[in-house]
Parts: C-alpha cells; structure tokens; sequence
C-alpha cells in the first residue's frame, strides 16, 4: 500500500493506492462475511459458494462490502503509517475499485491540529491577594438572619420601602388586549427583587395598603415570550396588602439556638475563616487559569469547526442530564426560556472554543514535556471519583468502562498534568 497526503492547514487529502491481490483479498473477505450472517436454502451457513451468493444478494452487494472492508482498513493504516489523529468522519472523494485491478483511493478528512507553542514556561500573571472584611462577615450573618426572617403585616398606612413584600392584583395588557399569564391575584411580590419586569417595581414604591396605580413597562427585547419582546405594557395594580421582613435579633442565644456556635463572635469568627480560605480558593483558581490562559495565547494554531461542534454537542449533552437530574427536560427549558436548539448551541460556542483550544494546547504541551500517565495517577482519579459519589473504587472502574469514558479520564489527567508544568514554572 502507498500513502500520499496532502495538508493545507487542518484539512488533509489521502491518496491511498492498494495492489490488486490485496484487493482481490477483500472480496474474498466479503463473500465469507455474507455467506456466514445469511441462510440460503440448500446451503448450510457459510457453506454457499460465490456464484449462489451472487444471485441471492448481487454483484454489487458483494462488490460494496468488499469496499468497506478494504477501505476502513486501508484508512485506518494510513493514519498509522502517517502519525495523523482525525477529528472527522473520512470522506470518500474518487475511488478505482474492481476486482483484479489496483485500488486507488482518494480520501478527504479534517485533523487534530498542529500547535506551534509558544512561551508556556516561566509566564507571569497578576495573583490576586484577597482579605475578607468585617463588612462581608456581616453580610453573610445577615443572610442567615434573611432565610428564618418572618413576613409580618404591615401597620395601615405604612409606606412601600424596597425590601417590602407587596400583596398585589395585577393585570397587563399589550395594545389594549389581555395577554396569556399577565394576570394575578394576591401575589406576593418582594420590592426590589428585580423579579418582575424592569421598573414595574420601582413603582411600587410609595404605594401604601388600597391604592390603585397603572404601571407602565417596556418588555425587554430578549424576554423569553417572543410575542412580548420589546412590547410596551399597562399593567393595573391594586396593592392589597404590605407585608415587612421582622428578623431576629443577633445575640448570643439565638446563633446558641441556630448554629454550632454559641456566641456571636464566634459565629462571625468561624464565618470570616471559611470565607477567606474559599476567596484564597478562588484567587488560586483564577490565578491558574491565567496562566493556562497566557499559554495558550501564546500558541499558534487553528480550530476546525468541527471540534467546536462536537464540543458544544457534548456540552449540551451535559445541560440535559443536568436539568433531567432536577426533573426537567431540555424541551421544558426551550420553552420556558423561548430558546430553540440552535440559540442553545450559539450560547455554548465561546466557551465550546475556549475549551477546545485549552485542551488542545494542553495536549501539546503534554507531549513536548513528555509527559504519561502513569497507573498510580488513575488509581488516584478514580478513588477521587469514588469518595465524591459515595461509591467503591471497583463501581466507579466499571461505571467509566462501561459507559467507554476511560480514554476521556486518561486525556483529563495527562491535561491537568501539562497544566502543572505552566503553573509550576510561573515566575
């Protein structure tokens, strides 16, 4: 067999020439392979000679198996023979094959890219240094006063202030006409959750227990009704009733009562360490990223579309085990959030390209770096695994091989492996 390829960029033309016994070998190959999966009467299972085979199923039948056969292994040589990683189906261009003669084959197919790196070792990017303030302490204690807040009526009179719970009728039109879900009746809206529309309500602000009001609104030109997008509204409010936040006082017997702590400087105390080993924790993410960031920049090399595509595929995969883990399916959120498959795939793309180019550059740092996994790195990642779900090392082996994700683990290790080697040789 001789191999010819011709490169431009990521796109690679294969010209493929197989003598003519090697040929013939095929047929052969492709008149057992029918004759062993079909029954012909008279003939016991791969007993029926060529020409009962030829007249049950065709020249051409014969002649395409063949092909396939031929083909598949003569592509999958020449990627071989060559060092080539596709990332497309093959596409077959021009094709010689009869029997008796010599195949020549011309086969068009999209590689992995060839990254030139650039500089990866010895980068310097800015490293966050972060402090928790007594400020931030206070906001945390007071979420936690929030959540066991009680809603209590509001004296008569009493002004609507943001933060306020507004009981409220409410109903809209668009153009004079009702739309479907613009009507309410005693709904508890919290002033100054941006949960409705922007600016219905912020004028709601001023109103008081039995006032009326026409709350004029614009909806936005992204709103998930398309029927409504950027549409102007009426909506006529009666304000039934204003309910206010009490929260509890903070003192030492309630963080006693509510926490493990017994004091309230304790509490705070205990919240400012987690909060400041989690910013740590974040700068340090952040901080590696640039890094891995700053080498990729570096690099030179050009994405095929292709790989963008199947990544945004596998992460809209993800999206919909995500949401039929919570009782949701992916057609229920297209319709709640009036997006359809291809604004989906569109959202998903910049991050899609990200990533690919980060594992890309990763691979080949990996391998200028020489860089393996060794058995003890996966017996690690799978125990890692393991611990998180609760699981034994031996289901998780079996989950991973089972669902045919080992090659996917190996590629994340020797990733986070190459990634090392940028951030351990920051300056």
């Amino acid at each position: 067999m001789n191999v010819s390829v011709e490169r431009v960029v990521n796109d690679a033309t294969l010209k493929i020439t197989l003598p003519a016994e090697e040929v013939n070998k095929g047929f052969k190959k492709a008149i057992s392979k029918i004759a062993n999966s079909v029954n012909i009467p008279g003939f016991r299972k791969g007993k029926a000679p060529r020409n009962i085979i030829e007249m049950h199923y065709g020249k051409d039948a014969i002649k395409q198996e063949a092909f396939e056969i031929v083909a598949n292994d003569c592509y999958t040589k020449a990627l071989d023979q060559e060092s080539l990683i596709p990332v497309s189906d093959p596409k077959v261009e021009e094709s010689v094959f009869e029997e008796n003669k010599d195949m020549e084959l011309t086969i068009k197919v999209t590689l992995k890219p060839e990254v030139e790196l650039g500089d990866y070792k010895g980068l310097s990017v800015e490293k966050k240094e972060v402090a928790v303030e007594d400020a931030d302490v206070d906001a945390a204690v007071e979420e936690l006063r929030n959540r066991q807040a009680k809603m209590v009526v509001a004296e008569d009179g009493t002004i609507i202030e943001k933060g306020d719970f507004a009981i409220i009728d409410f109903a809209g039109t668009v153009d004079g006409e009702a739309f479907s879900g613009g009507e309410g009746k005693g709904y508890p809206l919290e002033v100054g959750s941006n949960s409705f529309i922007p600016g219905f309500e912020d004028q709601l602000v001023g109103l008081k227990k039995g006032d009326a009001t026409d709350v004029e609104v614009t909806f936005p030109e992204d709103y998930f009704v398309k029927e409504l997008a950027g549409k102007e509204a009426v909506f006529k409010v009666n304000v039934q009733d204003v309910k206010r936040k009490e929260l509890p006082e903070l003192n030492d017997e309630y963080v006693a009562a509510n926490s493990e702590y017994k004091t309230v400087a304790e509490l705070k105390a205990a919240y400012k360490e987690r909060m400041q080993k989690n910013a740590e924790n974040n700068a340090k993410v952040e901080y590696e990223k640039a890094l891995i960031d700053a080498a990729v920049a570096n690099a030179k090399f050009e994405v095929p579309e292709i790989m963008i595509e199947d990544r945004i595929s596998q992460m809209v995969d993800e999206m919909r085990m995500s949401l039929e883990s919570r009782k949701m399916t992916l057609e229920m959120y297209m319709q709640y959030t009036g997006m359809d498959m291809a604004k989906i795939r569109e959202n998903q793309r910049a991050t899609a390209a990200e990533n690919v180019k980060t594992d890309l550059v990763l691979d080949a740092i990996a391998k200028a770096e020489g860089i393996q996994v060794a058995m003890e790195d996966v017996d690690a990642e799978l125990s890692a695994i393991a611990a998180q779900h609760g699981a034994t090392l031996d289901e998780v082996k079996n989950i991973i091989k089972s669902n045919g994700n080992m090659g996917l683990l190996l590629a994340n290790i020797l990733r986070r492996k190459a990634a090392h080697a940028v951030i351990d040789n920051a300056k």
